[in-house]
């Protein structure tokens, strides 16, 4: 019944995943959420980005944050880190995500998308058949209205836990 909003991987942080490994497995572009993925909400590039960023070229990753946010967050951002961006993206709806693996030059099965949370960031790339990965929010402070949707999120990730 929840399917179609369980990520194909559930991992601790952005940080905590094995990029090598997935550049092995063929993976070549990867597209990121910014708010509680990367950065806490509303929070600049940190040291840490910047230096995860420069890690994921040296690998060979093309990067690209996509994000529901206002063009001036989103600029600053990748500015700062050295990647594509789209804002505005209108997530979960597909039109962002392909647009980014238009500019990334990759096609659904070498892109990887990592973003907290499921009805927006996850669910957007299994409508889009790109490989999705939950992380878990990085600063526990959000906006009401995500507050309200990770109630919801919980029940989801409850079966997803239950199946995996």
């Amino acid at each position: 019944m929840f399917e179609s909003f369980f990520p194909d991987e559930y991992i601790e942080s952005t940080y905590a995943i094995d990029f090598e490994k997935m550049y092995e497995k063929g993976y070549r572009g990867v597209i990121f959420d910014i708010d509680n993925t990367l950065v806490p909400h509303d929070a600049p590039a940190d040291a840490n980005a910047i230096a995860f960023f420069k890690k994921l070229k040296s690998i060979g990753f093309k990067a690209l944050v996509l994000s529901n946010n206002k063009e001036p967050r989103v600029k600053k951002f990748a500015d700062a880190v050295g990647c594509e961006y789209i804002y505005k993206a209108n997530k979960p709806s597909r039109g962002g995500y392909l647009k980014a693996m238009e500019k990334l030059n990759t096609e659904k099965n070498n892109t990887l998308f990592v973003g907290d949370q499921l009805f927006t960031d996850v669910w957007g790339a299994h409508r889009t058949g790109i490989h999705s990965i939950l992380v878990h929010p990085i600063d526990p402070k959000e906006e009401i209205q995500i507050v309200l949707k990770r109630y919801l999120e919980k029940i989801v990730l409850h079966f997803y836990e239950k199946e995996n």
